[in-house]
């Protein structure tokens, strides 16, 4: 290393501080243990002329859980083996769709009732163990869901 390197390092140690002292960050997240629920249905599905994955939304909303988010799908297939991508115009319609819900295993479980009724047609359900990492000030989070949103 160059003596001009070694002093640009030098200054840049000092006006940051003692190199070997850890950053100041965040406080640490908090972690639970959570129940990942994760229901698969196609985009064009539907509950009383609404769209399957916004009622599975609007239902876990309502029930209180900590939160939910639907992904579509780029590319996939089901039980009928048929690949639906959006890179084919023709079959661009029926994309799959993946609702995702993390809270507690017993209010996850409480839910699962609401599902068998909406997906009496079809659809699949996943359910996984896993660990909630909670950062900074947001109340709530896996299992201490904010009431006030």
């Amino acid at each position: 290393m160059t003596e001009r390197r070694r002093h640009h390092r030098a200054e840049r140690a000092s006006a940051d501080g003692p190199a070997d002292l850890p950053v100041p960050s965040a406080a640490a997240p908090v972690s639970t243990p959570a129940l990942r629920l994760t229901v698969l249905v196609g985009e064009q599905d539907v509950w009383h002329h609404r769209p399957l994955y916004a009622e599975v939304v609007h239902r876990a909303r309502a029930a209180g859980l900590a939160g939910a988010s639907a992904f579509r799908g780029v590319e996939g297939f089901g039980a009928t083996s048929m690949i639906h991508t959006q890179r084919l115009l023709s079959l661009s319609e029926e994309l799959p769709v993946a609702v995702v819900v993390v809270d507690t295993e017993e209010r996850v479980r409480a839910f699962l009732p609401q599902l068998s009724e909406l997906l009496a047609g079809g659809g699949l359900v996943t359910l996984d163990r896993c660990e909630a990492l909670t950062f900074g000030g947001r109340p709530g989070g896996a299992g201490g869901a904010d009431p006030s949103g």
